[in-house]
């Protein structure tokens, strides 16, 4: 026989398992789109070969408690694009960037810049801030110092 206090403790029970399984879901995508990075005398240094898939990869660098996001792509030339996640328009929304086939989408105003035309002579207003690198062979590195003057942004 099912009591007051077993449908009181069942309901409870579904409830406690619903709370946990909302709250895993919502932390593993948060958790998703950026991947931490640290410096290494000064740099960081990241693989080519992880950007062959020409998406776009997002990557957050920690500097005195202050994350800096960043995304690295390949452009259909072949280039490696660098850019911050976030322009000197809409950075005050802390919505960024997110990849939309040959473009990237500002996540706030909705303007899409083609990837391939990313660089220093693509910035102001909502273009991705350009981030300077270097590319030799496998890799491409990012000077930390770089990402600290982009700060602001963040």
């Amino acid at each position: 026989m099912v009591t007051k206090y077993t449908k009181k403790k069942l309901v409870a029970g579904v409830f406690t398992v619903l709370f946990f399984v909302s709250t895993i879901t919502v932390h593993a995508f948060s958790l998703g789109k950026y991947e931490k990075v640290k410096s290494s005398n000064g740099t960081i240094t990241l693989s080519v070969t992880k950007l062959a898939d020409g998406k776009a990869h997002f990557y957050k660098y920690e500097d005195g408690g202050k994350e800096i996001t960043f995304f690295v792509v390949k452009a259909a030339d072949g280039s490696i694009r660098t850019a911050f996640d976030a322009c000197d328009s809409c950075y005050k929304s802390k919505k960024g960037y997110e990849q939309q086939g040959d473009k990237m989408n500002c996540n706030n105003c909705n303007q899409k810049f083609a990837i391939n035309r990313l660089g220093p002579n693509a910035s102001g207003g909502c273009n991705p801030g350009y981030l300077p690198h270097q590319q030799s062979g496998g890799t491409v590195t990012v000077k930390a110092s770089d990402l600290k003057d982009g700060a602001k942004y963040f």
